[in-house]
C-alpha cells in the first residue's frame, strides 16, 4: 500500500467565485507547512479553471466531480474528461453514491467513465459503498466487492488510481461506522484489488462524515489510505485539520 495518503475534498454543487479564497487559504497554509499527504480539491466545474489560476501551481491538486464517457457530442449539460483536463484538472471523482442514486449510474456506466478518464490523462477516484438497507442486511462486503470488480476496468492496470469506500448511509448524516467496520471493508477492497491489480498500491480512501474530531482515528485504520471529505472541505479552517491528521 502507498505510504502517502490522499485527502480529497468534494465540494459537490457548492462554490461561487468568492469561494476561491478558501482554496487560496488552504494552499498558503500548505506552502508554509507542507502536508504529509497529497491534497486535492474537487470544486464544481465552473471554478476549476479559475482555481488553477488562483493557486498558481501550489501544492493543492485539482479534480472534477464527474465526466461523460464520450469525448464529445450531443450531450447537453455534460462535461467530458477531455474538457476537465483542458480546464486544468488532474483527477476526477467517478461513481459517487449521489451519481449512482440520483442519476441511476450502474457499475458499467462507472467503468466506462473510468476508461474515459484514463483516455484524457486524468487520475480516477472511484467510489463504492453500500446503502443503509444493504448495511443492515449484512450485505456490505458482498455489495462493495461486486462494485469494485465491476466498476474498475482492466484498463487501470499499470495506471494511477484510487478507490473511495463511502457507506451511503453515513454520507452527510453525522453517523460514522466503527473503526472495525471501516477496516473490514477496506481490507476486503484491498484483497479484491490485489486479485485484479496486484501490487498497484492504489490508496483506498474512506468517505462518510469525516471531520476534524474523527479524522486521526479513521486515517490510522488498516488499509485506510486517505479520506474523501464532503462538507468539511468547503472551508479551509475545517479541512486543514483533517489534512494535518494524515
Amino acid at each position: 500500500m502507498s505510504t502517502r495518503k490522499l485527502i480529497a475534498g468534494n465540494w459537490k454543487m457548492n462554490g461561487l467565485a468568492d469561494s476561491l479564497v478558501e482554496a487560496e487559504t488552504l494552499s498558503r497554509a500548505l506552502i508554509e507547512e507542507p502536508a504529509n499527504c497529497r491534497v486535492a480539491l474537487h470544486p464544481p466545474a465552473t471554478l476549476i479553471q479559475r482555481m488553477v489560476a488562483s493557486l498558481k501551481g501550489g501544492p493543492v491538486e485539482l479534480g472534477g466531480q464527474d465526466c461523460q464517457a464520450e469525448a464529445s457530442g450531443a450531450f447537453t449539460g455534460d462535461i467530458s474528461a477531455e474538457m476537465l483536463r483542458d480546464a486544468g484538472a488532474h483527477l476526477v471523482i467517478l461513481g459517487h453514491s449521489e451519481r449512482r442514486t440520483l442519476h441511476h449510474e450502474t457499475d458499467a456506466d462507472v467503468a466506462a467513465k473510468v476508461e474515459a478518464a484514463l483516455r484524457a490523462g486524468l487520475e480516477p477516484l472511484i467510489c463504492v459503498g453500500e446503502t443503509l438497507i444493504q448495511h443492515q442486511a449484512g450485505d456490505a462486503v458482498r455489495v462493495v466487492v461486486r462494485q469494485v470488480k465491476q466498476s474498475l476496468p482492466e484498463a487501470l492496470k499499470g495506471r494511477r488510481f484510487a478507490v473511495a469506500y463511502e457507506p451511503v448511509w453515513a454520507i452527510g448524516s453525522g453517523q460514522t461506522p466503527s473503526l472495525a467496520g471501516i477496516e473490514e471493508l477496506h481490507i476486503a477492497i484491498r484483497e479484491t484489488l490485489e486479485t485484479t491489480f496486484p501490487g498497484s498500491g492504489a490508496p483506498i480512501l474512506y468517505g462518510g462524515s469525516v471531520k476534524a474530531d474523527n479524522a486521526a482515528e479513521i486515517l490510522g485504520g488498516k488499509e485506510v489510505g486517505g479520506a474523501l471529505v464532503g462538507g468539511a472541505s468547503l472551508r479551509a479552517a475545517d479541512f486543514l485539520p483533517i489534512v494535518r491528521a494524515a
